[in-house]
C-alpha cells in the first residue's frame, strides 16, 4: 500500500513515492519563481555586461529615470518615437541643455530601447534641438601654465602636473595607485575611461 505523504513537509518540497517493488520516498526542491529584474536593474546589467565606465551607467540610468517621469512613470515599452522626440524637444526649450548634454540623453532612451527591450526606435521627427555655442578653446602657454601651477600644492598639485603632462582624463588619474606605477621602467599602466584595454603612461626621467 503507498504510503501517506506526510503534509508537514516545508512547502518548497514535494514528497515523490516510487513503487518498484518496495516502496522509497525521495524529496525533489522546487524552485521559487524567479521574479524578473527591474526595469532600472535590466539596464545597469545590461552596462556592466557591455564594460561601460561608471560614469555612463550613472548617466544612462539618470536620463531613464527622468525619461520616465517625463511622461508621468508609464512604462517605456507603451512608448515610442512620439514620447521620445517630446522629452528631447523639452531638454532644448525648457532645460536648455547643451547639444551634447541632449544627444546623451539620446544615446541613453536608444540604449535602453535597443539593447534592453529590444524594440528598434525609427525615424524621431520634429525634435528641437540644442543649439552649439561657436567658441574656441582657451589654450594657456607654458607660462601661464607655470604661473597655474605655482598655486597649487601636495596631492591637486601632483594630479595637475599627470593631467596636463600626461593627457590623462580625470577619472583615469583619480583612479591611479602606486601599485599601477612600474619605478623600474618609468611607466605607469592604467585603463581608459573609454575603453577596456590597459594603456601605458611613461614618465620622463627627472
Amino acid at each position: 500500500m503507498m504510503e501517506t505523504a506526510n503534509t508537514h513537509k516545508p512547502a518548497n518540497r514535494t514528497l515523490v513515492v516510487i513503487d518498484g517493488g518496495m516502496n522509497a520516498k525521495a524529496y525533489v526542491q522546487i524552485l521559487p519563481t524567479t521574479q524578473k529584474a527591474k526595469l532600472l536593474e535590466q539596464v545597469r546589467q545590461a552596462i556592466r555586461m557591455r564594460h561601460y565606465s561608471y560614469m555612463t551607467e550613472k548617466a544612462y540610468l539618470g536620463w531613464i529615470k527622468r525619461f520616465i517621469f517625463f511622461h508621468d512613470k508609464r512604462h517605456p515599452i507603451e512608448m515610442g518615437e512620439a514620447e521620445i522626440g517630446r522629452f528631447l524637444s523639452s531638454l532644448a526649450t525648457d532645460s536648455h541643455v547643451s547639444a551634447s548634454t541632449q544627444n546623451q540623453a539620446l544615446n541613453a532612451i536608444i540604449f535602453l530601447y535597443n539593447e534592453v527591450l529590444e524594440k528598434r526606435v525609427g525615424l524621431i521627427q520634429g525634435v528641437v534641438r540644442a543649439s552649439r555655442p561657436l567658441r574656441l578653446p582657451v589654450v594657456l602657454t607654458k607660462e601661464e601654465v607655470t604661473q597655474v601651477l605655482r598655486y597649487i600644492d601636495g596631492t591637486p598639485r601632483l594630479m595637475t602636473l599627470l593631467l596636463y603632462g600626461g593627457g590623462l582624463r580625470l577619472m583615469e588619474c583619480c583612479r591611479l595607485r602606486v601599485k599601477d606605477i612600474d619605478f623600474s621602467r618609468n611607466q605607469s599602466l592604467f585603463v581608459p575611461a573609454k575603453a577596456t584595454k590597459i594603456d601605458t603612461l611613461c614618465f620622463r626621467q627627472p
